[in-house]
């Protein structure tokens, strides 16, 4: 392993057995009737079950990872990204491979993995950086400086079983970062802190790079992605798709992220009642389009299709910016669009007022309410596009922009409207 590389990874996988339920129990009379009828039937061969039952989560993932470094690891749910830090981090050993880590290595895989519920915030930074490595008088000099980082200090003697979860990420950040790790894997951490603590990780962690530190960060923030890392690496499946420069490497994750299940949506029925099948943005002249002008109207059709009859449909599209700033939301059922029912295959258009975003790039997500306020049963990651203007930008203008009117007086002015209205 050469001196420059950090972490070299050589035919890494992970193989875990999945639980196979052919039928539900209801209770344990059940369990022991399935149990019994098992004993005394036939079953399939040993093999032929291990084979149905056994999956890889993270199957020959071959790369090399330069010292100073900042890699991002990106995918869709289940495409192995957390398996892959698990495995570098000895948290799991690998089923075949290796990998090789040269230098201290600092690891924030889930908030609180090492916290104690019942110990107090002070005693858990000393029980946690222990976990990572540090020796007792080595967390002592740190302290102030971890408490500080954590922004917690009026709460760092209370038991950390009463912290939100945002304080479990700022603590538990705080002392992994005082480390001084040569390598750094963050899964997802800053998804859970504020977005001013969400940046002040993201200076921190660019103050170790320049250090020369190697991170390794695991996100579905395209944004925070892009800002921090030069080159992703990009799972599909448990195997790597891609592997090199980071507009690229998004490029492909948001084309097959198209359509994609919304990563907070779960649908708890037992069969889906309505999917999304595509998705396509036009521009007024309605030609098919991914940039639109500041100000220009834009067109999203959306085809359906249902599995049982739907009432009063309410039809949404957000708009987000990729750093997940909310930015919109247009609901057919507020507009009084008139959507009594849908029933088969359709589709369904979104004329958009003037686009007043600022220039940047956005994200749509497309969803299905049943009775207009009731039960998300869709929610899709649609189409990306992009705003375009020379001056409007979000460092100077925010989210978005719109005229208003002005009026200046001037003092001479003032003093004669003051006199109109008897002051003296």
């Amino acid at each position: 392993m050469s001196p420059d590389i950090a972490i070299s990874a050589h035919g890494l996988g992970k193989r875990y057995r999945r639980i196979v339920r052919d039928r539900q129990h209801n209770s344990l009379r059940d369990m022991f009737q399935a149990g019994l009828t098992d004993l005394f039937t036939s079953k399939p061969k040993r093999d032929q079950r291990a084979a149905r039952e056994h999956f890889w989560a993270l199957d020959d993932a071959t790369f090399d990872i330069a010292r100073g470094e900042n890699v991002g690891i990106i995918g869709l749910n289940g495409a192995g990204k957390s398996t892959l830090l698990k495995l570098l981090s000895r948290i799991t050993a690998p089923t075949k491979g290796t990998a090789r880590i040269s230098g201290r290595l600092g690891a924030l895989l889930e908030v609180g993995t090492g916290f104690h519920m019942e110990l107090s915030g002070r005693e858990n930074v000393f029980l946690y950086g222990a976990i990572l490595g540090m020796t007792r008088a080595e967390v002592q000099a740190k302290f102030d400086a971890i408490v500080d980082f954590s922004e917690i200090g009026e709460f760092i003697d209370t038991p950390v079983k009463r912290y939100s979860s945002g304080m479990y990420v700022r603590l538990a950040f705080a002392v992994a970062a005082h480390l001084d790790p040569d390598i750094l894997l963050l899964d997802e951490v800053l998804a859970v802190g504020d977005f001013a603590f969400q940046r002040k990780c993201m200076t921190f962690a660019r103050s170790l790079e320049q250090k020369g530190s190697t991170i390794l960060f695991v996100s579905h923030n395209m944004f925070s992605i892009k800002t921090m890392c030069q080159r992703v690496i990009y799972l599909k499946k448990g195997r790597i798709a891609y592997d090199g420069p980071t507009d690229a490497g998004l490029k492909l994750y948001e084309d097959d992220s198209r359509l994609q299940v919304a990563h907070w949506f779960h649908d708890e029925s037992d069969a889906p009642s309505v999917v999304f099948t595509d998705v396509k943005l036009f521009d007024e002249s309605g030609r098919e389009s991914s940039v639109f002008d500041f100000g220009s109207r834009m067109v999203l059709r959306a085809r359906y299709k249902t599995f049982r009859r739907i009432e009063l449909p309410d039809f949404r599209v957000g708009i987000t910016r990729v750093d997940d700033v909310h930015c919109a939301t247009f609901s057919s059922f507020t507009d009084q669009a008139d959507v009594p029912y849908i029933d088969g295959e359709g589709v369904i258009e979104l004329r958009t007022p003037p686009i007043r975003l600022v220039s940047d790039l956005y994200r749509t997500m497309i969803l299905v309410r049943e009775r207009g306020y009731g039960s998300i049963l869709a929610a899709q990651v649609g189409a990306s596009f992009h705003v375009r203007h020379p001056v409007f930008t979000p460092l100077a203008y925010g989210v978005y922009h719109e005229g208003g009117q002005w009026r200046l007086e001037d003092a001479s002015q003032q003093a004669r409207a003051g006199t109109s209205h008897g002051v003296r």
